[in-house]
């Protein structure tokens, strides 16, 4: 459904479903005017290329300990935005989850997925608040979303209830208030997180913490200094902070793109064997107990 009541476009072309309860995309936790943003980078932005390589160690190294088999499990990328992860996941792991769903609340988000997962891939509009599914996946996927959620720990809940017992939750998030510039006000994050944070709420929400660690540690000094300088936030109007964001989250000229996406690839496998001190993102693995 859209936020208006009515039915997301048959243009999707895919199996579109909603939640029980009904969703309305709240634009002061994701903006959708950034999602085009969002789409352009998930193809091309270092960045984006090395969370994949970071996470997808983490998924190979963690599936087996916990006894799923991928040719066989569910999985569902929650807050999944325009598809980036779930399109590579097919591509670099094919034959894995025979039942994949990209889930997200807002409707441009899953009109923009629906062109980039293929047409195997169920799309649904979700509240992360609200989800309403008992043990039903396997796998799950929330990657650079808590952040945005004002009651992360409701949200943590709901997606343990969503989980089979022995299931996984994948989740990545920006990391270290001490990180926090102006970039995380026009981004709207609530937020930013620590390893004695997802700690605290594994305990609070019935969850097992099974990892926890920080990445993209070899280019935080960089990715802080481009944000050294404070725009005056309080005087930009909306059109004005859109730009700004878009400018913070422009790919680089490809030889440089291509330069740090080089640097970003040595964390993986290495930040696998050792804990980084600190990083601009972290990543955490929990585990729903049998």
């Amino acid at each position: 459904m859209n936020t208006d009541g009515s039915a997301i476009e048959p243009a999707l072309e895919h199996a579109t479903t909603t939640t029980p309860e009904a969703v309305i995309h709240d634009n002061s936790d994701y903006e959708e005017s950034g999602l085009a943003c969002l789409a352009r980078m998930q193809d091309r932005h270092f960045w984006y290329r090395g969370r994949h390589r970071f996470l997808m160690n983490a998924v190979d190294r963690f599936l087996p300990r916990a006894g799923l088999d991928p040719a066989r499990a569910s999985a569902i990328d929650v807050g999944g935005g325009c598809g980036g992860w779930v399109r590579d996941l097919r591509r670099d792991r094919p034959g894995w989850f025979p039942r994949l769903m990209l889930g997200d609340s807002a409707p441009s988000a899953l009109r923009i997925a629906a062109q980039v997962v293929g047409p195997d891939v169920e799309l649904c509009q979700i509240d992360l608040r609200c989800l309403g599914w008992q043990n039903e996946w396997d796998v799950l996927f929330l990657l650079d979303t808590l952040e945005h959620i004002r009651e992360d720990a409701a949200a943590l809940e709901e997606l343990r209830c969503a989980t089979r017992p022995g299931g996984l939750l994948f989740v990545t998030t920006p990391a270290l208030e001490r990180f926090r510039t102006w970039n995380d006000e026009l981004a709207h994050h609530h937020r930013r997180y620590a390893v004695q944070d997802y700690r605290r709420l594994a305990a609070a929400t019935g969850w097992e913490l099974l990892d926890a660690r920080y990445f993209m540690f070899f280019l935080a000094p960089l990715a802080l200094a481009s944000r050294f300088s404070r725009p005056p936030l309080e005087r930009m109007t909306p059109q004005e902070r859109q730009a700004a964001m878009e400018k913070t989250h422009a790919i680089p000229s490809a030889p440089l793109n291509a330069l740090l996406q080089g640097i970003f690839s040595l964390e993986t496998p290495l930040g696998h064997w050792l804990r980084f001190p600190f990083g601009m993102s972290i990543l955490a693995v929990l585990r729903k107990p049998l």
